[in-house]
Formats: structure tokens, C-alpha cells, sequence
């Protein structure tokens, strides 16, 4: 449930809705599309998406026994990352096993992962990025992919990331940005706005959401804007790396 001011506004797509009904747009968008969510992102990335989200993976470098949040973590696809390569650095060095927690918004997503094959290292969970249901620094990592542009406050998402993390923890967020040159942001604009719309058609039989998808990335902030609200909410040795020209980006950060 939204706790937004009666007269707050937050953007859903191209549009600014009352903030108080956001969540409930998204939610039903993510219902529509869970069933084929992942078949997507390999058609409209032509699978690129999987290398983006190893490197981000390797960036976080899991290690054996750590307790790490995958935020807006839908079907698990990270989680899985997560936990093959903390069990990799288990078997080379020793220690305990890491726990890796699923939170995600839409129960259909994460009823979605669970069809997936068991790993005994995730945990999964229904929540809100705005009010985890998680105690005060009790994580060594927070990772949310391609997730925070669908929250109604991305500010309060990013303290509520940093009240979880332990002192020294890791935060990591990995989400579509913009390209580093006119040229390719031309190019991905014709992509986006011409073919990614039709391909949820014909493959989810839904256009709507994915026309929702391509304008939510226009309007989360750039690279610059978005590293500025992490220093805001506390996080140091801020910082990105583009990939694909920016297509997407990884921000990183510590908490302290």
C-alpha cells in the first residue's frame, strides 16, 4: 500500500499518475507479463541482457556466507548468479554456505521463479523496495536489476537500501540508462520505440506493457542524476560503469 501524500505524482510511463496508484499499474503490468518475461528480455536484447547481468554479477563477487538482498529480484535470475558464485568461492577457500533473498512486489514474478530448479542458497519473498521486510544492517550486499525505475520513490528506495546494508556493504544498480552518443541514442530510440512494442505482441500478446517499458526507461534519471541520489541517501565511493554505450549502467556504491 502506497503511503504518498493525497496530492503526490509519480511517472508511469510517459504519463504522471497519483502516486498512491502506481504500484497497482506496475503490479498489473508485471502480472501480465511474468508467464513470459524472460523469453523477452533474450528476444528484445538479443540475449545481451545475460552478459550485463554476468558482469554485474562478478562485480559483486559473492562470497561463501554473506547475506545478500536481490531486490525487485522477479524470477530469479540474479539470485542464481549470486549463489553459483558464492558456492564457486565456498569450494576453493571454505566457510558457510551465503543466502541469497528474492524480494520482489509481484507475487506472479516470484511464483514464476520458484517453478524454476530449487538452489538451497535462495530465499524468496514478497515485498516493497520502499519498506523491506528486513531488520536494520543485517545485509553484505543489495543488488536490484532492472527494478528501481518501476518504485514510486526511487529516493526512498535508496535509504531504505542503505538502512539494510551492513556498514561496508556492498549496493549495486544495474538499469537501463542513456547512450554516450547521439548516434546510438537515435538508434535505440528507433529500436525501443518501433520495435520493442511489437515484439511484446506477438511473443507476450501484450504491447501495452511493453510500451510501458520502453517510456519508464526514459524517464528514470541519467547516469549523473541517479549517482547524485545515492551520495543523497548515503552511500560513498559512488560510481558507474557503462555498458552497450550506456544502454544500461551498473552503479555501485558502499554504504557507511
Amino acid at each position: 500500500m502506497s503511503t504518498a501524500a493525497p496530492d503526490s505524482k509519480a511517472t508511469f510511463g510517459f504519463q504522471d499518475v497519483d502516486a498512491r496508484d502506481k504500484a497497482g499499474l506496475v503490479r498489473g503490468v508485471f502480472d501480465s507479463v511474468a508467464s513470459s518475461y524472460d523469453v523477452m528480455n533474450d528476444v528484445m536484447s538479443a540475449g545481451v541482457h545475460r552478459v550485463w547481468k554476468d558482469m554485474a554479477a562478478a562485480r559483486l563477487n559473492p562470497q561463501p556466507g554473506e547475506f545478500i538482498v536481490d531486490c525487485a529480484g522477479g524470477t530469479g535470475d540474479m539470485a542464481r548468479r549470486f549463489a553459483r558464485l558464492a558456492d564457486r568461492a565456498r569450494k576453493r577457500r571454505g566457510g558457510g554456505a551465503a543466502k541469497i533473498m528474492v524480494i520482489d512486489y509481484n507475487a506472479e514474478m516470484v511464483a514464476a521463479g520458484r517453478t524454476k530448479p530449487f538452489d538451497p542458497a535462495i530465499v524468496w519473498g514478497v515485498g516493497d523496495a520502499q519498506r523491506l521486510p528486513l531488520p536494520d544492517a543485517c545485509a553484505d550486499a543489495y543488488v536490484i536489476s532492472f527494478g528501481i525505475r518501476n518504485v514510486t520513490d526511487i529516493a526512498g528506495a535508496l535509504a531504505e537500501a542503505r538502512r539494510v546494508l551492513k556498514p561496508g556493504g556492498r549496493f549495486l544498480c544495474l538499469e537501463f540508462s542513456r547512450p554516450v552518443t547521439e548516434a546510438l541514442q537515435k538508434a535505440y530510440d528507433a529500436y525501443s520505440f518501433k520495435v520493442i512494442p511489437a515484439m511484446g505482441e506477438l511473443v507476450a500478446k501484450d504491447r501495452a506493457s511493453y510500451q510501458y517499458l520502453v517510456e519508464s526507461i526514459r524517464r528514470f534519471p541519467a547516469q549523473a542524476a541517479f549517482a547524485a541520489m545515492m551520495r543523497d541517501a548515503g552511500f560513498s565511493n559512488v560510481g558507474w560503469t557503462n555498458y552497450t554505450g550506456g544502454v544500461a549502467a551498473l552503479h555501485h556504491g558502499w554504504a557507511v
